[in-house]
């Protein structure tokens, strides 16, 4: 046996013996840097399993003179919320929906536009690339940048309870709920669906109470509140792609040392492809697990979408608001949508 293992081992059995409070105390004593990650998602979600394993590689590769503790599912505050303590420093590191981050800084939302991405290649493709790059150097030029690569936050796709979604025209007069998000309510309200937005806590009892016909989601999301419960069929029209981003605090990235910086960014960076891999066996196992709950799946022609959103006002009133050098790098992997 390796005697690094035989190390570790005696390390561990040796730590074993020890008290808990003479370990924290010691790990505490140890670290130069003590920050802060928080996430919204569930303890069990991927991002959080993925952000965990890059924290004990930070530690492992910093000799300890880094910990970072996570803080999930919202324990520090609303999205809104930690998107605020960021900004000022009050949490060092935040997992954020860039959906969300365009509340603060509309250039964000430039990966979340209607049918802009037909798959996960194409995704990739233009986050990793020149578009990725523009939308980092844009967060970067506020109290705020990215220390890694983005991480996958999903398609959404349209669930009904009533007529099936499968061209353009079964769109028209849908009573759909949207989030409290332009990008949302001026795309369905573009392909002339009754867009409706309602409250994320209230969008179950929406749906059973027929206030809605349907709604739009990642399939987790669709999953994880049992929506499937009131809803009879789901469309795959992967709308919209969603990208999570782990922000930093300008000045808690200054304070940490270049080979600090290089640790968190690299093992952040793994852990982001780790994670974009979760999301995606997870969506395959999730479409055979809500088949057998009784929810129809449908494959659409996307292209019918996004042809019927490009004779609408739709991508012209985003250019205009996201403004030409985005709107340049968008088209530059999406082909002219203008």
């Amino acid at each position: 046996m390796p005697e690094a293992t035989l190390s570790r081992r005696r390390l561990v059995a040796g730590a074993a013996a020890l008290p808990l409070f003479g370990i924290l105390t010691r790990r505490a004593a140890a670290a130069e840097f003590v920050y802060k990650l928080a996430t919204g998602q569930d303890p069990n979600h991927p991002v959080n399993i993925r952000a965990q394993q890059a924290i004990d590689r930070i530690r492992e590769a910093s000799g300890g003179r880094l910990e970072i503790r996570l803080f999930p599912a919202n324990q520090l505050g609303a999205d809104t919320d930690l998107l605020a303590q960021v900004r000022s420093g009050a949490v060092e590191f935040l997992n954020l929906s860039a959906s969300v981050l365009a509340t603060f800084l509309p250039v964000a939302s430039l990966t979340n536009l209607g049918f802009v991405f037909k798959d996960y290649d194409s995704v990739w493709a233009a986050t990793d690339g020149p578009l990725g790059a523009y939308v980092r150097e844009q967060i970067g030029r506020t109290p705020i940048l990215t220390v890694s690569k983005a991480w996958d936050n999903g398609f959404r796709h349209v669930t009904s309870s009533t007529q099936e979604i499968r061209t353009p025209d079964d769109i028209r007069g849908f009573k759909i709920r949207v989030p409290q998000a332009p990008m949302q309510t001026s795309l369905f309200r573009a392909l002339e669906a009754g867009a409706t937005p309602i409250n994320f806590n209230e969008l179950y009892s929406a749906l059973q109470t027929k206030v809605v016909e349907g709604q739009e989601n990642p399939l987790p999301i669709t999953a994880t509140t049992r929506i499937y419960e009131v809803q009879k069929s789901c469309s795959l029209t992967g709308h919209i792609w969603d990208a999570y981003w782990i922000l930093g605090n300008r000045r808690a990235w200054a304070r940490l040392p270049e080979d600090l910086r290089m640790i968190v960014g690299r093992e952040l960076d793994r852990s982001a492809d780790d994670e974009r891999a979760d999301s995606v066996a997870l969506n395959a196992n999730l479409r055979t697990t809500l088949a057998a709950k009784g929810l129809t799946f449908i494959d659409v022609d996307r292209d019918a979408f996004r042809d019927a959103l490009v004779r609408t006002s739709f991508y012209r009133d985003w250019k205009a608001k996201l403004g030409s050098t985005a709107w340049d790098h968008l088209e530059s992997v999406t082909g002219k949508l203008v």
